[in-house]
């Protein structure tokens, strides 16, 4: 199929969403022909659209949280075959230190511009695309591909997890109840501890409590004042922030317990949250403050197993309503509207 044409979709500038085509590339002996089935938006897809993250530049032919089915592999591909639903994670060189180390997220050559111009391009939104096979991993064929497109959410939570050092019976608050802070808690709980999710939207609220959740509703108590008074006074052993919001960040260093209290800042914000704390502060109760981003070949490997077994359940964070890859256009429009969990491009056409 080397031959075979690709349609994709694009960002072209601030708000405008279009469909393109261009050559598939060659499949070299390690790559993989995928037929793609779902990509969904995610926040930094629509954020660009909506003109807030314009630095990453146009076009841009992003699309990161894919799956589909193996079509074609390359000579030397040992472990996919045609027919496996696979999800896409992330590709570095193979070589520079980080990459040796399996930190692909922060290759030394990391360059997802294209030869023909494309920013970012990951070719998510496409009908056909070829991957590195160190990109792909496995799903178990059951899973809605919609939501095995969760592998590199999944993947960069459980990271933030393993540098957060949760354990078995901690307090975990999780500041919001979007997609990621769902995503978060579920995985928090994986690891066994107490999980309080605060949140104030209606739809949001509601989500999480039908996913089982510990829920502090901010329109009815002052989720800091809630927080204390449902862990007798002590506060959380850990709180992640998973909005990109000043106040969520305040909230957050508010809960911790007195003494070695740990608080994982996992959300970006446009414009820039802000984050004051006091050094003295931080110095005494000994705070842990804890950035965290992308994933590892270890995490993503995690991830897929997790959504293969079912342990993470994402299916209540994917929007009802779906699209085809010409509807790419009315796909953003309600990706990027407050309140949404993931938008489903669905990709057979």
């Amino acid at each position: 199929m080397s031959d075979k044409m690709m349609k994709f979709a694009c960002l072209k500038e601030k708000g405008i969403a279009e469909l393109r085509e261009r050559p598939l590339p060659e499949l070299g002996d390690y790559d993989v022909l995928v037929d793609m089935k779902a990509c969904n938006i995610c926040t930094t897809d629509y954020q660009q659209w909506l003109g807030l993250r314009e630095h990453q530049g146009y076009p841009m032919a992003g699309g990161h949280e894919a799956s589909g089915i193996v079509k074609e592999v390359g000579a030397k591909v040992a472990d996919l075959k045609p027919g496996d639903l696979v999800a896409t994670g992330y590709t570095g060189c193979g070589y520079c230190e980080a990459c040796r180390k399996g930190e692909v997220d922060q290759c030394a050559d990391m360059n997802h511009d294209t030869e023909d111009g494309y920013k970012w391009g990951f070719f998510g939104f496409s009908n056909y695309t070829v991957k590195k096979v160190s990109g792909l991993y496995k799903i178990k064929s059951t899973v809605n591909p919609s939501e095995a497109g969760f592998l590199e959410p999944l993947a960069t939570v459980i990271h933030g997890a393993n540098k957060l050092r949760i354990k078995p019976f901690e307090t975990v608050v999780v500041i919001g109840a979007g997609t990621m802070g769902l995503i978060n808690a579920q995985v928090a709980k994986a690891y066994g501890c107490r999980v309080i999710v605060s949140e104030m939207m209606e739809k949001k609220i509601n989500t999480a409590k039908a996913m089982g959740l510990e829920v502090i509703d901010c329109n009815k108590d002052n989720p800091v004042e809630k927080v204390k008074e449902l862990t007798d006074g002590e506060g959380a052993d850990a709180v992640i922030v998973a909005v990109g919001a000043t106040v969520a960040n305040k909230q957050g260093l508010e809960m911790l317990k007195n003494k070695d209290g740990r608080l994982l800042v996992f959300a970006a914000g446009y414009p820039a949250p802000e984050l004051d704390i006091d050094s003295n502060e931080t110095h005494y109760r000994r705070i842990e403050v804890i950035g965290t981003f992308g994933a590892n070949t270890t995490d993503f490997a995690e991830a897929a197993k997790a959504l293969s077994t079912g342990v993470v359940d994402v299916s209540k964070i994917v929007e009802e309503k779906t699209f085809t890859l010409d509807q790419i256009q009315e796909a953003y429009e309600l990706a990027s509207k407050p309140g949404m969990y993931r938008v489903s491009v669905l990709l057979d056409c």
